[in-house]
């Protein structure tokens, strides 16, 4: 017998757990979606976004002042084992030739619950997480502008070549200049000065003024705040809507 036919009522009730956490979770990182990227561990590598840390907290015991990411470590290592043991019934099932024997009790009564519980303690941190999300712009905008200028370099050249200069030379000069710039940064550990070797080339006839006001941030992000506000309101939305009742939980986590 599966764990369904054993515990009917708990499975529901362990599934229904789960979704309210879902869609918790899913209105929290709405709710936040200027925060977030792809990976909450890297960015607090970084120091530009923070889980939340509480004040009497230990964040490594042998570096004192390290905050690690305890709650993302957690639920990182959490889902690595719901992934795992989802294998679990499938190794049964490879075997069982359709047969209902001990073996598909036995698996399903362990993997089965232990799944739900390890989602359900998923949730709970992912709750805390995102209830909590501290980000600092002041780093995220310093790490920027100090690469802002490579990625910038083929704007830059299409601004010379639009005021008269050979795109094919602006090319190689930029190619220098950049290599250069990269050298200094990496080898002698100084301020990219990339800016001011193309201002210093008579070949872009650019000044600093001119260079400084293409490095926004916002020239080169494309659609994605649309994108992401589109998506929040066309997608997320109606779902947050109509589970209206299950919103509002939050989570407290032993660190």
């Amino acid at each position: 017998m599966g764990f369904e036919s054993c515990h009917p009522v708990s499975g529901q009730t362990y599934s229904r757990k789960v979704d309210s956490r879902v869609i918790n979770v899913l209105s929290g990182i709405a709710q936040s979606a200027h925060k977030f990227s792809n990976d909450i561990r890297l960015l607090q590598h970084l120091k530009e976004i923070e889980e939340p840390f509480e004040k009497n907290q230990i964040g490594s015991s042998a570096m004192a002042y390290k905050r690690n990411p305890m709650r993302s470590e957690r639920i990182a290592s959490l889902a690595n084992y719901v992934m795992a043991d989802a294998m679990n019934p499938a190794l049964v099932a490879s075997t069982q030739w359709f047969e209902r024997t001990l073996d598909d009790s036995a698996n399903k009564r362990l993997s089965v619950p232990e799944g739900f519980l390890a989602i359900d303690g998923i949730l709970d941190l992912y709750l805390n997480v995102v209830d909590g999300l501290v980000v600092y712009p002041k780093v995220i905008e310093s790490r920027l502008m100090k690469e802002l200028p490579f990625m910038a370099t083929e704007n830059i050249m299409m601004d010379a070549v639009k005021a008269g200069g050979d795109r094919q030379e602006l090319h190689e000069r930029i190619r220098i200049h950049s290599m250069a710039a990269g050298k200094v940064v990496k080898e002698e550990g100084k301020e990219n000065d990339l800016l001011e070797r193309i201002a210093a080339d008579p070949a872009f006839n650019m000044t600093m003024e001119q260079l400084n006001k293409i490095m926004k941030p916002e020239n080169f992000v494309g659609r994605s705040p649309i994108q992401t506000e589109e998506y929040i309101r066309d997608y997320v939305q109606p779902i947050l809507d109509a589970n209206a009742e299950d919103l509002g939980m939050t989570a407290e986590i032993n660190v």
